[in-house]
């Protein structure tokens, strides 16, 4: 379940939060039982699983990896994000075509840009100022 650690942990720096923080919003007595979520070393039951949808304002099925859109996005932004990845299609490497896993991994990269960039933009455009 390595993509729900790596969710949980960007969610969390995006925020700026600590893993105590959270942990604390969760409910959680225990630090290390959140910390052990991001480094993958145990899976959360789904109450919490829940809390932290909510706590991050993402659907269980992103943190899970089963949907890549934000909460927030509407069809326009999913019609940016799939020009903005198939514009990179065709991606190689020194000359050589890139594997199936490495184009899932750029896949994967692409689409966390475009989401944190894009909500930037609506952060900007909201407040009327940048971060």
């Amino acid at each position: 379940m390595a993509i729900l650690s790596e969710r949980l942990t960007q969610l969390r720096e995006e925020k700026g939060w600590s893993k105590t923080l959270v942990a604390q919003k969760l409910g959680l007595k225990n630090m290390a039982t959140y910390a052990n979520y991001e480094y993958g070393t145990r899976e959360p039951d789904i109450d919490t699983l829940k809390r932290i949808a909510s706590l991050y304002d993402v659907t269980i099925d992103y943190l899970l990896g089963q949907n890549q859109t934000p909460k927030w996005a509407d069809q326009r932004d999913t019609l940016d994000l799939k020009k903005f990845i198939d514009e990179d299609a065709g991606m190689t490497y020194d000359g050589d075509d890139l594997t199936k896993e490495e184009l899932e991994q750029l896949n994967v990269a692409f689409t966390q840009i475009f989401w944190k960039r894009r909500k930037a933009e609506r952060k900007i455009a909201r407040d009327g100022k940048e971060e």
